[in-house]
């Protein structure tokens, strides 16, 4: 008789919750990532200017959806690991997930104190004036651009790595890792597959 995704097997998926934040906050990163290595060498015209603020605004947007995301994590219990998980690797994705949401925070308010330095306000998407984080300075500008880029820069390699693992959980160790933070519909074709070569 075949077996079933039951609950023998110990999986449970991560809430919708936390599976919209985690894309989300993805497909942010990644476009924000962009944005910023593109017009990091540009000259002063309109366009970089309208990018710089595109990049602020996705980076307040960042901030505000880490901080929703890390109070629904201390306050809703991952799932599980897979049992078939080496103890290796869940510290080291424990340690991962950990500088990952530092970074979350520090990148943003790196960019931000970086723009409050140089003189221009961050006016998240054109309406809503924020507080500059410390006074016009040119040389502490020079300064926090670099940490904001030297923190980017190490984000973006965590990034490559988490998804780079996720990959060989899903390729070559065959378990359910990426299967815990999949929508529905790709979770469950996932679960088909598997069930089928059972």
């Amino acid at each position: 008789m075949k077996r079933t995704n039951a609950p023998e097997d110990g999986f449970q998926p991560y809430t919708g919750t936390a599976i919209l934040l985690h894309w989300l906050l993805a497909l942010l990163l990644l476009g924000s990532f962009c944005v910023g290595a593109y017009m990091a060498d540009l000259k002063l015209s309109p366009e970089r200017i309208r990018l710089f603020n595109y990049h602020k605004w996705a980076g307040i947007t960042i901030l505000l959806l880490s901080a929703l995301r890390l109070a629904w994590r201390l306050t809703h219990r991952p799932p599980p690991e897979p049992a078939t998980l080496k103890a290796r690797d869940i510290v080291i994705a424990l340690w991962t997930h950990r500088l990952l949401y530092v970074l979350f925070f520090a990148v943003p308010i790196a960019g931000w104190a970086y723009s409050s330095a140089s003189g221009f306000p961050v006016v998240w998407f054109g309406k809503i004036p924020l507080p500059d984080l410390v006074a016009r300075d040119k040389g502490l500008a020079d300064i926090l651009v670099e940490v904001h880029g030297t923190l980017a820069w190490t984000l973006g390699a965590l990034v490559v790595l988490h998804a780079a693992a996720a990959i060989k959980h899903q390729l070559f160790d065959k378990d359910l890792v990426l299967a815990r933070m999949l929508p529905a519909g790709a979770r469950a074709r996932i679960l088909a597959r598997r069930e089928a070569r059972r």
